[in-house]
């Protein structure tokens, strides 16, 4: 498979000046081969540590020279070590959340070492007081499930990755070509970007060895609860997961999780199911400039989950057949449209960065709300997300006029457009902007189209 992360742990790699990096993402988003794939590409000894399956190994990094550090390695696993020709790879350190302060040893005694630790609970170990990340001594890498985009790929449609990585908007792409992508679409809500279930679906093509995969993904989060909340109850943890998916595309709201529950514990498990990166929140943005995140009020957000297959798999849409998957997916497009379009911006953004989505809802007096508002340069562009051909854009055509805006952004299963819309609100307001439509499909390349 490929990953596009793997070009900026290349970069990380080839610079003389680079820092421990830390890799941060959910269970099973693929961290692990990235690191074991980086090493083989580049012909590197892999000494690799698992803290989660070997807790004792923890024990070798007792000092605070690297280089005994290095020999304690080199005993306990009967190798030979030449930093400059080795990757030392510390997996699943959040079971032992200590030696995230050793990294900085390394940058500074160990330069000519690359050093990369992962970990699929690591947010949680990393707020805990005890433990402190060494500031300006480590960098970061955000994993996501693998992209559309990488889902072409991975299925051996390479050619038609590259007519959509190279698509012309004022070209709109062959409708065969648009019909299969939709039907790649299709095929990634029901498998999604788990790299253990894509694989699979490249292998068989038989949704229901996915969905085996999908269960045990997802009873292995569940399986995670008992580390996240301490007394809080996994059952309160599992509501919760479902109810991320049943609420998607809409403010999430605490009651609705289980009327009998307190909103403070559903607030705090939410809180540890974000920071497991189970699931992310949108966040609520007035839209009136940048940072998006000024002026947001705290108490509107929405929330996605890590991946879509798991979404449907959660929302019952998981079917036998691929004809029956499609059915499904149509019957239930709206809240996948928007969990897809959600993901793909998420994994459009820069890796070294924590990503983050912001949406607007009007918070008072009349109804309003636009699925997202990204920021392009120093501009607000508002993006509907809309699950057919069609649909009305009165709250978009009224949030470009209220902001004094000029572009605007449809996703929909239209093969792409770039129109000119001169029209009147449904309060009078006379408003003018363009707006570009694109296929659902390329989401992911949203932000060079605005380019």
């Amino acid at each position: 498979m490929i990953r596009f992360a793997a070009k900026e742990l290349d970069k990380w790699l080839q610079n003389s000046n680079r820092k421990p990096i830390v890799l941060r993402g959910a269970r099973q988003v693929g961290k692990t081969w990235l690191v074991r794939d980086l090493a083989q590409r580049h012909g590197l000894q892999l000494i690799e540590l698992n803290f989660e399956r070997l807790p004792d190994l923890a024990e070798l990094f007792a000092s605070n020279d690297p280089a005994k550090i290095l020999k304690n390695i080199e005993g306990q696993l009967s190798i030979r070590i030449d930093p400059a020709a080795a990757l030392l790879f510390l997996d699943e350190i959040q079971a032992a959340p200590e030696l995230l302060a050793k990294l900085r040893w390394f940058k500074e005694d160990q330069p000519a070492l690359p050093v990369i630790a992962a970990g699929s609970l690591l947010e949680l170990a990393m707020n805990k007081p005890v433990f402190s990340m060494p500031v300006g001594r480590v960098t970061y890498l955000y994993l996501e499930p693998m992209s559309f985009f990488e889902f072409i790929k991975a299925t051996g449609n390479e050619s038609l990755y590259e007519i959509c990585s190279s698509f012309d908007i004022q070209k709109p792409i062959p409708s065969s070509l648009h019909e299969k992508c939709l039907q790649l679409y299709q095929d990634y809500c029901q498998v999604g970007g788990m790299p253990e279930v894509v694989q699979a679906w490249v292998e068989h093509q038989d949704l229901k060895i996915c969905l085996k995969l999908q269960q045990d993904l997802l009873a292995t989060f569940r399986d995670d609860f008992h580390k996240y909340g301490g007394a809080l109850e996994a059952r309160l943890l599992a509501k919760i997961m479902q109810s991320v998916a049943e609420q998607l595309g809409n403010k999430f709201v605490f009651s609705q999780v289980d009327p009998a529950l307190q909103i403070p514990a559903v607030k705090k498990a939410l809180s540890l199911l974000t920071q497991a990166r189970v699931c992310s929140m949108v966040l609520h943005t007035s839209g009136n400039g940048i940072p998006l995140g000024a002026e947001s009020n705290e108490k509107f957000f929405k929330t996605l989950m890590v991946d879509i297959g798991l979404t449907s798999v959660q929302l019952g849409l998981s079917a036998g057949s691929r004809s029956q998957a499609a059915k499904l997916i149509m019957s239930n497009r709206g809240s996948l449209a928007e969990q897809f379009v959600g993901q793909q911006l998420r994994a459009a953004q820069s890796p070294l960065l924590d990503p983050k989505l912001y949406y607007w809802q009007r918070t008072g007096g009349r109804l309003g709300e636009i699925d997202y508002v990204i920021q392009h340069g120093t501009k607000v562009v508002p993006v509907e997300v809309k699950s057919g051909a069609a649909g009305k854009l009165k709250s978009l055509h009224q949030f470009m006029a209220e902001k004094k805006l000029d572009l605007a952004v449809r996703c929909n299963t239209d093969p792409g457009a770039l129109e000119e819309i001169n029209i009147k609100t449904t309060r009078g307001d006379s408003v003018s902007y363009r707006l570009v439509s694109l296929p659902l499909y390329l989401a992911e390349r949203l932000p060079e189209f605005l380019g």
